[in-house]
């Protein structure tokens, strides 16, 4: 299995990358709110006040019908850097200063919001009354969708040797309270990936309604495991301000601390709402990700290498370009240090029918789900689901769905065959 080389490649010595300059379509959901703020002022002053409202659920629109209709209409990318200039591109900065740039830019977001949520005088919108409880539920689930793609900007960050963009991850994560995900993705999930013991690891015959306490629950109970066992190593206590968990924590008291205190309390109750929706759009691709896909045991009783076969992938530019690469999931777990701007495309991996926000809809409706989805882990194991991740309680009926193409065959004419 290898990365996809893209025929009429230009020369090394001409090469650009076709998407230096789309990778800023990835710091439109921390400016967004910020953007439409003329646009909001100029519907207001022609007495559009009830449509201009609209604008601050932005965010859900975008993540929902946007980006799916966008990946509709430019499709797959499928080209990749060529080998020689992977060193270059890796050490360019500019790629790195637009992910460091996200999280300003989702503070100075998420404090304008709680302002909004609050401010008794909005005349200099052009608003006669202060934000309704409606409109504050759709400027809080807004920024709710910023703090989940601000997981996935963690994520990028998070896996980076360098001190600063480490902490740049924990900063980011702390508007869901949802730091532990620095922990245990790296020293969890990576490791665990594609096996039943993963609780980010969707299983087939799992809906996501199913998965997401599983995952949510499973990845913190597993986040404090892995530093408990780590402090008692070192003959410590885990109860110390240096387990990662407990410092990622604090950032999102502290952070939370400041916004009530400057706001008012009364912004407690969505704080909450928007850090649940969050934290939930990242559980909604987690489930995604690798869905029914299960890693073989050797004789040894340990698990194969995670390989390409291990992860769904989707190639769609719009969405690839907006969630840094995420979706050449494949490489990422091939090469989790490497940064978005290197990842490639791998032929033979198995591929999602469209990019993650079209599927992410989908997953929350789950027969729609197994419609498009159970066939496909079906045909990438030739039909053999006894391969796969399947969930336990459903795991019989699924076989008996899906019998294997040997089943009731004459072992005599099967061994011929």
């Amino acid at each position: 299995m290898t990365a996809h080389v893209s025929a009429g490649s230009p020369p090394v010595a001409q090469w650009r990358d076709p998407k230096r300059y789309w990778w800023l379509i990835g710091l439109v959901p921390p400016t967004a709110l910020f953007l439409i703020v003329p646009v909001v002022m100029g519907m207001n002053s022609a007495g559009l006040t009830s449509a201009s409202k609209a604008l601050f659920w932005i965010g859900p629109v975008l993540v929902y019908v946007v980006l799916p209709l966008l990946d509709l209409r430019f499709g797959p990318d499928g080209a990749n850097p060529p080998d020689e200039v992977m060193d270059q591109l890796e050490n360019d900065k500019y790629y790195r200063w637009i992910v460091w740039a996200f999280t300003p830019f989702q503070y100075a977001t998420l404090f304008f919001v709680a302002y909004l949520a609050t401010a008794d005088d909005l005349h200099w919108l052009g608003y006669d009354h202060p934000f309704t409880w409606l409109d504050k539920i759709g400027a809080t689930i807004s920024i709710g969708v910023l703090g989940g793609i601000g997981i996935n900007t963690a994520h990028e960050l998070g896996h980076k040797k360098e001190r600063l963009e480490r902490w740049l991850a924990k900063i980011t994560l702390a508007q869901t309270f949802y730091g532990h995900f620095y922990l245990e993705h790296n020293r969890g999930h990576h490791v665990r990936v594609a096996t039943p013991e993963d609780p980010a690891s969707a299983r087939m015959g799992e809906s996501f309604w199913a998965f997401w306490p599983r995952s949510v629950f499973g990845g913190l109970r597993s986040a404090w495991r892995l530093e408990a066992e780590r402090f008692r190593k070192l003959g410590k206590s885990p109860f110390s301000v240096k387990n990662d968990v407990i410092n990622a924590w604090l950032m999102s008291v502290a952070l939370y601390a400041v916004i009530l205190v400057v706001f008012g309390w009364q912004l407690l109750p969505l704080l909450i709402l928007q850090a649940v929706f969050g934290f939930s759009l990242l559980e909604s691709v987690n489930y995604l990700e690798h869905y029914g896909l299960l890693r073989q045991k050797a004789p040894s009783g340990r698990y194969e290498r995670a390989a390409p076969r291990h992860s769904w992938n989707s190639d769609h530019i719009v969405t690839n370009v907006f969630l840094y690469h995420l979706q050449r999931h494949s490489d990422h777990h091939a090469y989790p240090t490497r940064r978005y701007q290197t990842l490639r495309s791998w032929d033979g991996a198995p591929n999602l029918p469209s990019g993650y926000a079209s599927m992410i809809t989908l997953a929350y409706f789950p027969p729609l789900w197994r419609r498009v989805m159970d066939h496909r882990v079906v045909e990438h194991y030739n039909g053999d689901l006894t391969l796969a991740n399947l969930q336990p309680g459903k795991r019989e009926k699924l076989l008996a769905r899906y019998p294997s193409p040997s089943a009731g065959e004459d072992p005599e004419i099967g061994s011929a065959a």
